[in-house]
């Protein structure tokens, strides 16, 4: 189905010039896993001395190569490293069969680059419980060896797409020490997006000096507030992975830079949001902002309550400022809530406050907000401290004929 969707409205205008990674290099080829036509596999190898962290589904049904990738992180980083990746088969639920496939396109490429085994990491997407034609992914390690480029990281985004409608990259240049720091990302997701790690293929690299383990923790505390902070359809993916490599050859050691931080951040923020704008069947960009509430955690609940409210998400597609059931959702996520106490804004306009529409509110002006592509819904439980912010689409009919025919 890839390239086979007109794509989304909420999409930017073009692919983003990422800057050049020093130390990673890409290549990407067709396979013909699933889809004939368009390159399906993706490989980028890092130079030795490259640490890589990562984040995955917790899923209790994850697949054979989310659990290989858990089991290699945090090794050695005196080797150089390897990134494949395939879209159109999941590799998911497939039994000894995976475990056998991922075996297979590790040694493959490791034989065929002279990287550890322990040090090749893969990911598939796509559709779950088939095996995977992995004869098809080593018969191109080859040619994916043969035409690595420093710049293929935009082929290399559009190789991993499955239901995506565009090709997600960010980036962000900073300076420390007087030194430059690159850092560019790429990412495909489009439907099953729920909080879990978040569900989607991610992969961010930096040209950055970055300890293992520090790497890791960075990693993790970002992702509860970027990735694990969108949802498009409240279903969690069997195959969700994030990594994160630092390759060191700027020669500028970033290991617990402020600046850094933010720069990363600000990447997988942005990364983050596309997925939701290329949600399958998308109209609408919604951002939840919840204040007041019990605690942070407390915030996040109520806001991924109302973000995965199919009447929510449908009042929304429907441009009706139906505040109602903005009330239901936060009643039923299970956080503390007092009905006289909540306010509900949607964009610059009050809508309901101490348990009853606000005075000042008028339907007209609910529904202009409803109208803009961009939506801005505000929450304060009136409790506490508590905040959080959490993004969404709406849920439209495309959803349902994209979905009804995924395996077609």
């Amino acid at each position: 189905m890839a390239g086979s969707l007109p794509v989304s409205p909420l999409a930017p205008e073009k692919f983003p010039t990422l800057p050049v990674i020093s130390g990673v290099t890409f290549a990407s080829a067709s396979a013909g896993v699933k889809y004939q036509g368009r390159d399906d596999v993706m490989l980028a190898v890092l130079q030795p001395g490259s640490a890589v962290a990562g984040v995955f589904t917790k899923s209790k049904t994850r697949a054979a190569p989310v659990l290989d990738c858990q089991a290699k992180l945090g090794g050695a980083n005196s080797d150089g490293a390897a990134i494949l990746v395939n879209s159109g088969n999941a590799n998911a639920f497939t039994g000894q069969f995976g475990q056998a496939s991922v075996k297979e396109i590790t040694s493959a490429v490791s034989a065929s680059l002279n990287v550890p085994e322990e040090r090749v990491f893969t990911s598939s997407t796509g559709v779950i419980g088939e095996p995977l034609p992995h004869d098809r992914i080593t018969a191109k390690i080859g040619e994916l060896g043969g035409t690595l480029s420093k710049k293929g990281i935009e082929d290399a985004a559009k190789a991993i797409m499955t239901t995506d409608t565009f090709a997600k990259g960010s980036g962000a240049t900073i300076t420390i020490d007087s030194q430059e720091v690159q850092i560019a990302g790429i990412a495909k997701g489009s439907g099953m997006i729920a909080p879990d790690m978040a569900t989607m293929l991610v992969y961010i690299f930096t040209d950055a000096i970055y300890e293992q383990s520090a790497l890791q923790a960075l990693l993790s505390g970002l992702n509860e507030t970027s990735f694990n902070a969108i949802t498009v359809d409240s279903d969690t993916s069997t195959s969700d992975s994030l990594l994160l490599c630092a390759t060191g050859a700027s020669g500028v050691d970033a290991t617990g830079n402020a600046d850094f931080a933010a720069a990363l951040n600000s990447v997988m923020l942005d990364l983050a949001h596309q997925v939701v704008r290329d949600g399958e069947g998308a109209t609408k960009f919604i951002e939840i902002q919840i204040t007041g509430a019990v605690s942070n955690g407390e915030a996040k609940t109520h806001g991924l309550a109302i973000a995965n409210s199919p009447l929510v998400k449908t009042a929304i597609a429907g441009e009706d400022p139906n505040w109602g059931r903005v009330v239901m959702a936060i009643g039923k996520s299970g956080a503390e809530a007092d009905r006289d106490r909540l306010s509900i804004s949607f964009g610059d306009v009050l809508v309901a406050e101490k348990g009853w529409v606000a005075d000042t509110y008028r339907e007209e002006l609910g529904a202009a907000e409803m109208k803009k592509q961009d939506i801005t819904m505000h929450v304060d439980l009136g409790l506490g401290s508590g905040k959080a912010t959490v993004w969404t689409c709406d849920l439209t009919h495309q959803y349902i004929t994209i979905n009804a025919d995924y395996r077609s």
